[in-house]
Parts: C-alpha cells; sequence; structure tokens
C-alpha cells in the first residue's frame, strides 16, 4: 500500500531566500498551493472520507446487532456467544476508523496552516484563479449537507418512534449510532468547504503585502540585518566625533 503523499514544508524565513525573482517564487507558490489544495480538497479525499465513514458505520452495524442479540440471549444461550463475537468484530472494525478519522482531521489542520504560509507570499491573481475550486468546494457542501441532515433524521427518529415492548435498546442504539456516524461525517466535510472558502476570500483575495512593512519571520524580533546600528565610517558618525 502507497503511503500518504508527503507534505510541503512552509516557506522558508526572509534571510535565506534563495529565489532569484519574484516569478521563480510565484512560480513555487503556485506549485506548492495547488497540491495543498489537492491533498485538502481534492475528490480523493472526499472518497477517502466517506470510505473511513462507511468503515466506521460498519463497525457500528455490527456492535449494535450484538446489542440485539445480547438482547435475546436470555432465551438463547448461542444467540449471547453470537452476540459477543459480533460485538467484538465491530469493535475491532470502529477502532480502526476513530483512528483514521482523527489523523484525517489533524492532517487537516497542519494542510490549512501551510496553506495561510504560502499563500501570504504574494499574490497572483492568474494562478489563484486555479485554487478557488468552487465547484468542488460546492459538491462538498451539499453532500455533507445530506449527509448531516439524513444522520440527524436518523437520531431524531430512531428515538422519537421507539415503542416500549416492540423496539429494544439494541435496536435503538444502533439506528441512532448509525445516523450519529453520518451526521459526523456530513460536519467534517461542512468545515472543510467553509474552511476552503475562508481561505480563499481571507488570502487569495486579500491585498497584496506590502514590501515596505516589516516581515515577521525576520530575526531579532522583527529587525533585518540591515536595520542594526552602522559602524563608524559608514555614514554614521561615531560617538566621538561630537567633539
Amino acid at each position: 500500500m502507497s503511503s500518504r503523499p508527503t507534505l510541503p514544508p512552509p516557506p522558508p524565513p526572509v534571510e535565506i531566500r534563495t529565489w532569484p525573482d519574484r516569478e521563480a517564487m510565484l512560480a513555487d507558490r503556485a506549485f506548492i498551493l495547488g497540491a495543498l489544495v489537492r491533498m485538502h480538497l481534492g475528490p480523493a479525499r472526499l472518497g477517502v472520507l466517506v470510505m473511513w465513514a462507511g468503515l466506521a458505520a460498519f463497525g457500528w452495524l455490527l456492535v449494535g446487532s450484538g446489542l440485539v442479540m445480547f438482547e435475546q440471549a436470555s432465551a438463547d444461550f448461542f444467540s449471547g456467544i453470537a452476540g459477543l463475537l459480533t460485538l467484538l468484530l465491530g469493535v475491532g472494525a470502529l477502532i480502526p476508523a476513530v483512528i483514521l478519522v482523527s489523523l484525517h482531521l489533524a492532517r487537516d489542520r497542519e494542510i490549512r496552516a501551510l496553506l495561510v504560509e504560502w499563500g501570504a507570499l504574494d499574490r497572483d491573481p492568474e494562478r489563484d484563479r486555479e485554487l478557488r475550486l468552487p465547484g468542488m468546494s460546492l459538491v462538498w457542501l451539499l453532500l455533507s449537507f445530506v449527509l448531516a441532515a439524513g444522520g440527524l433524521a436518523l437520531c431524531v427518529i430512531g428515538s422519537a418512534s421507539a415503542r416500549p415492548g416492540d423496539d429494544t435498546y439494541g435496536v435503538v442504539a444502533l439506528i441512532m449510532g448509525l445516523g450519529m456516524v453520518a451526521w459526523l461525517t456530513g460536519l467534517i466535510g461542512a468545515v472543510k468547504a467553509l474552511a476552503h472558502r475562508r481561505w480563499v476570500l481571507r488570502v487569495l483575495a486579500a491585498p497584496a503585502p506590502d514590501p515596505l512593512t516589516p516581515d515577521p519571520l525576520t530575526p531579532a524580533g522583527g529587525r533585518s540585518a540591515s536595520s542594526g546600528p552602522r559602524p563608524p565610517g559608514s555614514g554614521t558618525p561615531s560617538p566621538r566625533s561630537g567633539r
């Protein structure tokens, strides 16, 4: 199985930048931002998120089925054994799904931080237009809304339609758990789509940085090497020259 693409490093500090000119810097900026946007909001990321959500839903389906079997174990001993095995299989599928989704969210935070840092270097309206991805953002938002609405409906309907004596606690937990998985998946997708839109408005659509403004990455608390006192003989009067 191939490993995940390695994240690019943040932009180098001002004092060690080696771009020969602005055009070379803009070309590197556009290349890295394009890769980061694909890692954050590309179709592959949507497929991976749905796959992990499907694994979590499958795991909870087994867990809920095991709970239902446990409730029937009083009348059948073998139902209790089958329920225990099903419950263990469900936990075995649910735990990796939760871990993978957590890693997914942590990686998204790193990608968003890099997007802000690289995007703040300069402005390039022609290349930045390809990074906005309004259609892909809309797809993420619509699918996320459908998943979140469907999951919320399952949670509400599963608890409101339960009838004492007819529906067991295991059935209610099964329905509400599946609804919660769908709701959380939709929430994650909506946050990603809105975060991308916010990045477009705050970084790509913002005015270009002023070259006269001191860069926050310069050493010594924002002072560059040229802002220090010059030695005597370089045009700055010596402390003793006032005599």
